[in-house]
């Protein structure tokens, strides 16, 4: 399951989330982002019990986009304990985003 993350739960679903968070920072008019939406969603239902994974639109969470220092989409940035611990921009495959996501909360 994905969520989505806007300014009004950003606190309270990745920066209190008991679960390391992977969020997808993404826009409807970019290509790339809306080639990444299903291995997004794909890797979320297959990892689910390990992790959490938000949507951030960057047209209607601007402010979460400047926080992060997200200068091109589709970004991705991994989350533990509050704190940001890895970024990685671009499309990429379904392997590849999940041996990131296994590298960065190892």
């Amino acid at each position: 399951m994905v969520i989505t993350i806007n300014n009004n739960n950003f606190e309270t679903e990745v920066m209190q989330s008991k679960k390391p968070v992977v969020l997808d920072i993404a826009a409807s008019w970019c290509g790339p982002c809306q080639m990444m939406k299903p291995i997004f969603y794909q890797l979320a239902e297959e990892l689910k019990e390990s992790y959490l994974f938000g949507a951030v639109d960057i047209d209607e969470a601007r402010d979460l986009a400047i926080k992060f220092g997200v200068t091109s989409v589709p970004s991705f940035i991994f989350i533990k304990d509050g704190v940001i611990v890895g970024k990685e921009r671009g499309y990429m495959s379904q392997s590849d985003l999940k041996q990131k996501i296994e590298q960065i909360f190892a």
